[in-house]
């Protein structure tokens, strides 16, 4: 028997050396074949792409053989990739799905397998166990060809998947408002995939931007992973501010998540961006249409869909959950807590660069610096604190959700409890619309405590009732 390898929330993520391995990858890879064959695509053409964690391209490459070895035409990625543009490129060559090797924000000791389908999206939960069922035992079951033989037969072909996703923007967003503004930005693409894009995409007029973090280093040097929170974004925030620049934009290592930081060097955290992107659609752009969002994110969603009466619809974590719902609903916008936002018009898969490029035309067209953006949301929905706390556990997981699920707490923070979800963990809801909720990662051995209320002075104290329920403090 082979290493046992399981799908998280977004597919299968492991340490390099230890059980992410090139004859894994292989057996994954053979999985991912098997599954398209059942779904009707056999011979179809495949996107592959990758990030720039350390031998993501050999990686890469394996996972070409294998699908060229099992009868697939592979359009493989000629540099490190952002998600999205590997997302579009499935459209944009009328593939039958991609698989992408990044383990997003995870540390630098870690490496990853994402599968998307012919829409552009995450593969749904249904279809994840199936390639998970067709994992083979032993890699001497794995089919494939060298990659000079692929590239020579033409079942290999190497591209360029930037200039189509580029184009694409265009229809998207007014990029020459933006090059004329005069906006001074910083953008820290952590080390990862989004480096150049910014410069690129705005380059030629007044607006001027800054990156940091923009080469390769797989250690991922002044962050603990390449993830759009504190304390990771701390240089990007004090560059932000010794520079005078108006904003900071971060992406995570594989582009598809986009965290901002105010003109104060102050971090807008992921639930407020969520809540300003949807205001920016409805108000900005006039735009309706369904919002999905997964438990863990804010409620100041579900105030917007009642003032501009759109419906909201709440998911699972995981973008195996939201993507699904958006297709099904024809959704204007949907995210997660984690950074990830997906708009209608594009792939249905969380896009960094395009999130960034709506927060600027947002303060260009409200002609408002990020902290006033903020204040304006606020003034429509009422204050929204946050905050998360991630912890490793050990022991068996089964037992801590009962005591969880035993715990029945009719306080936390001092607030009553007034409901509990059990859809993907537990979501306590308090009496202010406020929650907490307890979940144990889909991809690392870590119990998420997150919350959000209306009370500022109550999110220690909420997080802290959160800890001693899952038996961590």
């Amino acid at each position: 028997m082979g290493y046992a390898i399981h799908f998280g929330t977004d597919g299968w993520r492991g340490v390099i050396a230890e059980d992410y391995t090139y004859d894994n990858v292989r057996r994954v890879t053979q999985a991912f074949a098997n599954y398209m064959n059942e779904q009707n695509h056999a011979g179809e053409w495949i996107v592959v792409g990758y990030d720039k964690r350390f031998a993501s391209e050999g990686f890469a490459a394996c996972t070409a053989e294998v699908l060229a070895g099992n009868g697939f035409k592979v359009y493989l990625t000629n540099a490190a990739t952002p998600t999205p543009v590997i997302a579009y490129a499935i459209l944009d060559k009328n593939a039958a799905g991609a698989i992408n090797i990044t383990a997003s924000h995870n540390p630098p000791t870690d490496n990853g397998f994402k599968v998307r389908d012919h829409r552009g999206g995450a593969i749904d939960p249904k279809g994840l166990i199936e390639i998970e069922a067709n994992i083979p035992d032993s890699v001497d079951d794995v089919k494939r060809i060298t990659i000079q033989e692929g590239e020579q037969k033409g079942s290999i072909v190497r591209f360029d998947p930037a200039p189509a996703y580029s184009k694409h923007l265009l229809d998207l967003v007014d990029l020459e408002s933006i090059k004329a503004a005069g906006l001074k930005i910083v953008v820290d693409s952590m080390w990862g995939n989004g480096a150049g894009w910014f410069s690129t995409l705005l380059g030629g007029g007044k607006t001027k931007v800054y990156e940091i973090h923009d080469t390769r280093h797989p250690l991922f040097p002044e962050m603990q992973r390449p993830e759009p929170i504190p304390p990771n974004i701390d240089v990007g925030l004090k560059t932000t501010v010794d520079t005078q620049s108006d904003v900071l934009l971060i992406l995570d290592g594989d582009a598809d998540r986009c965290g901002f930081g105010d003109e104060n060097g102050v971090f807008i955290n992921q639930l407020q961006a969520y809540g300003l992107l949807a205001y920016y659609l409805l108000e900005v752009r006039g735009e309706r249409g369904p919002i999905v969002k997964t438990l863990s994110t804010t409620s100041m969603l579900e105030k917007l869909g009642k003032i501009y009466d759109v419906p909201v619809y709440q998911t699972g974590v995981g973008f195996k959950f939201v993507a699904p719902k958006m297709i099904e609903t024809d959704a204007m916008i949907g995210g997660e807590e984690s950074g990830g936002y997906a708009f209608r018009d594009n792939v249905p898969e969380r896009d960094g660069i395009l999130a960034g490029l709506y927060f600027l035309d947002m303060m260009i067209r409200l002609k408002r610096k990020p902290s006033e953006l903020l204040n304006i949301l606020f003034d429509k929905v009422g204050a929204h604190y946050y905050d998360r706390v991630d912890t490793t556990f050990k022991g068996d997981r089964k037992e801590k959700e009962k005591r969880i699920l035993e715990a029945r707490p009719t306080t936390i923070g001092g607030l009553k409890v007034v409901d509990l979800i059990t859809t993907d963990g537990f979501k306590f809801i308090m009496e202010d619309g406020g929650w907490m909720l307890i979940r144990f990662s889909g991809t690392e051995p870590i119990m998420r405590v997150y919350c959000e209320t209306t009370h500022q002075d109550r999110v220690k104290s909420i997080l802290d009732d959160g800890l001693r329920i899952a038996g961590l403090k």
